[in-house]
């Protein structure tokens, strides 16, 4: 992106120092836009975007008209995410959304939205609100932008939250089956395996099921949850772990019953949606 080039460390500072040893001190309503804009680029390539934030912001409030503004909005966005103040980052994405909606940078605006809410996605047990804003702004870049140069970056960041909201899933479910708590496991594994099922996490829920279902008596339920796993995931050691359970208690791994489990079976193993 043609806006966040920094300029070459050596050819801002000769910028400052070519304007007076003195300049720095000047107050920056006296300071042309350019000439913060250089200082603000500086600051960026001397590892310093706190402070090249605020000079962006300077820009923004002292010549709100400008095409500096416009400039320097976005560079804001770009200079908050990187000293990871996220929500400067997004406010200032935002308003460049709200301002420049048609511009050739809004869909970076729209991808550092999204990447405020995705970089704070590190750990599982973590809130999941952030991984849904995250999801939410991601899929606007995908959709909206689909041509751009963040698209295939959104989409990759859009997979990878998502299989973070799966491990949450499978992470409360095995917190559950672990202390018998079987009908609340068994919800949780049933969610990933509907809702999450493009993710990694869908054989092991499919063996968490069997086990759940066994331990309540309930075969047909977890014939059927061996029966899935094993057409999808033969190779999977989740599938081995399935089949030993079902076996060692004489159960095939097939089919059976009309439970929820059969119908996913019945439509998307045999083919039968009718």
């Amino acid at each position: 992106m043609a806006t966040i080039k920094l300029a070459a460390a050596g050819l801002a500072l000769a910028a400052l120092a070519g304007c007076g040893g003195g300049d720095a001190d000047v107050a920056l309503e006296d300071t042309a836009p350019d000439v913060i804009f250089v200082r603000a680029e500086a600051e960026l390539a001397q590892n310093d975007p706190e402070g090249a934030a605020q000079l962006f912001s300077e820009v923004e409030r002292l010549y709100p008209y400008s095409d500096f503004a416009r400039r320097a909005l976005i560079m804001q966005a770009f200079a908050y995410h990187e000293a990871r103040d996220y929500e400067s980052a997004r406010a200032a994405a935002q308003r460049f959304l709200d301002f420049y909606p048609a511009d050739g940078d809004a869909a970076y605006a729209q991808y550092l939205l999204a990447l405020s809410y995705y970089d704070q996605i590190d750990l599982v047990g973590r809130d999941q609100g952030l991984t849904f804003q995250a999801l939410q702004g991601l899929r606007e870049v995908i959709e909206r932008y689909p041509d751009s140069e963040y698209a295939r970056s959104a989409m990759l960041k859009f997979d990878l939250a998502f299989d973070h909201l799966a491990a949450k899933e499978m992470e409360i479910g095995r917190y559950y089956l672990k202390r018998g708590h079987h009908a609340a496991a068994i919800n949780r594994f049933r969610a990933v395996v509907e809702e999450f099922e493009t993710t990694s996490h869908t054989p092991e829920a499919l063996m968490r099921l069997v086990e759940a279902y066994l331990s309540l008596g309930l075969n047909a339920e977890a014939q059927t949850a061996g029966a899935i796993l094993g057409h999808n995931f033969r190779g999977s050691p989740f599938y081995q772990d399935a089949y030993g359970q079902l076996t060692g208690r004489g159960l095939p791994l097939e089919a059976r019953g009309s439970n929820w489990l059969a119908e996913i079976y019945r439509q998307t193993i045999a083919g039968n949606w009718l």
